[in-house]
């Protein structure tokens, strides 16, 4: 039996005072940052829960030329990047988010084609569904036997709830995202309108085949989305786990939980400008959504939180701080009674990036000046009042 990694029981802050409250505190790291020293120990410093941003997407592990090659049709991963990630959250005593497993957005096309040649035909669905069931089990299983433990959840499906109900696909109360700007949904039209059901089917069996040999490991699969405070898209998501949670049966006849938990990436308020931000009715309407989603039987983490804030002047960094202060009172109230639906609260808007181009991606999804630390990882007055919150 492989030791399971135990992250360390400290009191740094934050995380250290959310475990009284029945949650992780995360932080996020991508390739670009692990040269970067003193971010490191920023991450090592505050956080127990680490998510790679990028390096363990689909799209970043799968290996076309190698894939191509491989004598039993299956594809083939590359994890350098990933296990680097990985080896420094184990050095550090740091649990991973794994994120994540089924992502249409930026999916590489050559993994539904014959050969996995980009210029291939389509395979059929069959075809498609043994890939995924065979990458899932893969990546699931790499993880686990060369870092026992270190991962303690996985997003199985990312974003797959459209915004608008004109895009949803409304049979069997299945709402799955068919198109994103235009574009084709490749899991959708390769697989079927049950791709989301499938992929949590494949990694619940993955994650219950390893358990059988390490009784220890706890792998929680999760659902993934943004906007999910919204009341429409909130809704929809209720229903798609209630479709994943009734899709397969044991041999009782009962259903299997496939989904332990719905992850609320968080950006809270305007999408590259400051009108909407820090509105006190978002933190009310996050409130609800953790509530619904709980009622389902299912945890519920924040994945990728970032509190926007486009503005530098001392009464903006005030009203942010004081906005987050509002925020984690209310996420330690929905804690605060013997049941803890809200198991981790992960933070991608860390640090403030004062000189990001405004027509930026990055500008526009985190904001500026959104982070607890500043653009040279010190504390802001938002990361002190989130810690006086957290120990009271």
């Amino acid at each position: 039996m492989k030791e399971i990694l135990k992250p360390e029981e400290v009191e740094k802050e934050p995380a250290g005072l959310a475990a009284r409250h029945g949650f992780k505190i995360g932080g996020a790291i991508g390739e670009w940052q692990m040269p970067n020293e003193a971010y490191k120990e920023m991450i090592r410093s505050h956080f127990n829960s680490l998510t790679a941003t990028n390096e363990l997407k689909a799209y970043s592990l799968l290996d076309q030329s190698a894939s191509r090659l491989n004598p039993d049709g299956m594809p083939a991963v590359n994890y350098t990047k990933a296990d680097e990630i990985l080896q420094f959250a184990r050095e550090n005593r740091i649990a991973v988010r794994g994120h994540v497993l089924v992502w249409d957005y930026d999916m590489t096309d050559w993994f539904f084609r014959a050969g996995y040649d980009s210029e291939g035909e389509y395979v059929d669905a069959d075809t498609m569904k043994t890939r995924l069931q065979y990458y899932i089990e893969e990546v699931i299983g790499h993880f686990e036997e060369k870092f026992p433990g270190v991962i303690y959840c996985w997003d199985v499906v990312n974003e797959a709830v459209a915004d608008g109900s004109a895009d949803f696909e409304s049979g069997d109360e299945k709402h799955t995202r068919k198109t994103r700007d235009g574009k084709r949904n490749p899991f959708y039209y390769n697989i079927g309108k049950d791709y989301v059901e499938s992929a949590f089917l494949y990694a619940r069996n993955a994650v219950e085949k390893l358990k059988v040999k390490n009784p220890e490991m706890d792998i929680k699969l999760f659902y993934n989305d943004y906007n999910e405070f919204h009341s429409e898209k909130r809704d929809a998501i209720c229903r798609l786990v209630e479709s994943i949670n009734s899709y397969a049966q044991d041999e009782q006849g009962n259903n299997r939980k496939l989904c332990d938990g719905v992850g609320m990436q968080g950006y809270i308020g305007g999408f590259g400008f400051q009108e909407g931000c820090m509105d006190p009715k978002d933190i009310k309407r996050i409130e609800t959504a953790i509530k619904k989603y709980a009622s389902l039987g299912v945890e519920v983490h924040i994945t990728e939180m970032a509190v926007r804030n486009y503005q530098p002047d001392e009464a903006a960094v005030e009203k942010h701080a004081d906005f987050y202060a509002e925020l984690f009172k209310m996420l330690t109230s929905i804690n605060s009674g013997a049941e803890k639906p809200l198991t981790c609260v992960a933070i991608w808007g860390l640090c403030d990036y004062p000189n990001m181009p405004e027509n930026s991606y990055g500008y526009r999804m985190n904001g500026p000046f959104s982070g607890l630390f500043d653009e040279n990882y010190k504390e802001k007055s938002a990361y002190h009042k989130v810690c006086e919150v957290l120990a009271e």
